[in-house]
């Protein structure tokens, strides 16, 4: 299993694979191609962009968007996606995203890792294993119109 760089040639096949990841279940998103693409692109485009792909027998099965952030003690990493084909889960795809997560940190100087998850979902025993912490400190707020 060889991890790379995340490349804008990539974002379709991550398009896909993200529709595939959060269209069925647990999930239940409605991902459509296009928003998936911009939504994507965006993440791609922002500053201190980090990204890794997975590809196996030239299929991609999984995914990680991030970026390098600036914060008041010290560099962190946000990861804003991570996701594995629903038929590789369990297989250690989404553990050797972590890893190259980790030792980008630590080569760039970055002193944590952030994420936010849905706490009711089965991502959550996998960041607790990656050892991450619930922040019980900090609430996530959003309204809708």
């Amino acid at each position: 299993m060889e991890v790379k760089e995340l490349a804008k040639d990539d974002i379709q096949n991550c398009a896909k694979l993200i529709m595939k990841a959060y269209n069925g279940r647990p999930w239940n998103y409605q991902w459509t191609i296009s928003r998936a693409i911009q939504y994507l692109t965006e993440l791609f485009d922002s500053s201190r962009f980090v990204g890794f792909v997975i590809y196996e027998d030239e299929e991609l099965v999984a995914a990680m968007f991030a970026h390098a952030k600036t914060w008041w003690i010290n560099d962190l990493l946000m990861i804003d996606e991570l996701f594995v084909s629903a038929l590789k889960q369990g297989k250690g795809y989404g553990q050797a995203l972590m890893n190259s997560a980790r030792a980008f940190s630590k080569n760039n100087d970055i002193g944590s890792i952030t994420l936010i998850t849905h706490k009711y979902m089965p991502a959550v025993s996998f960041y607790e294993k990656n050892k991450f912490l619930q922040a019980e400190q900090y609430v996530l707020m959003f309204n809708e119109n």
